[in-house]
């Protein structure tokens, strides 16, 4: 099996690269990545266990199960209700950091009040550290995105309602 933070750094390594997808297999584990313009896909397949019994009589082996997780990432699905709303977009392809460090407290929240200059985000690509502003003034009232995830460019970070 892949570790998460094996299948990260391929992740990483594919967004850099010139590569359009990757496909790896390991220990009867598969992995695909491809970049955004194809559905992503993550294909796991396992080999089971034989049971005992299969051994002590000659019978036809049922084939291995295949598990297939397929999920395509639609960067915009706007709703009806959210069309008033502001998308602060990534402008780069990096990593999310929703606090300027570690034990710090988030920049901002759900709820919390912005002006255009205020810094919401970093966004870390090639290890520097790019803070991201606001863009309007306003009040934040969705981060679309967990700490530490690999964001895409002009993927939507935050929705703000203008003031």
């Amino acid at each position: 099996m892949f570790k998460l933070s094996e299948i990260k750094e391929l992740i990483k390594l594919v967004d850099q690269s010139s590569l359009e997808e990757l496909e790896i297999q390991n220990e009867g584990s598969k992995l695909l990545i491809r970049k955004p313009g194809k559905p992503e896909q993550i294909v796991v397949a396992a080999q089971p266990a034989v049971p005992a019994a299969a051994y002590a009589a000659p019978q036809a082996q049922p084939a291995a199960p295949q598990v297939s997780v397929h999920s395509e990432v639609n960067v915009e699905s706007p709703a009806a209700d959210k069309s008033h709303l502001h998308t602060i977009a990534s402008p780069m392809v990096g990593t999310f950091y929703h606090a300027p460090s570690p034990d710090a407290p988030p920049y901002v929240s759900a709820g919390s009040r912005v002006k255009e200059k205020t810094v919401v985000c970093i966004v870390e690509a090639m290890k520097l550290m790019n803070e991201i502003e606001a863009e309007v003034n306003g009040e934040i009232v969705e981060v679309l995105v967990e700490n530490g995830q690999l964001v895409e460019y002009g993927q939507p970070l935050f929705l703000v309602k203008p003031e």
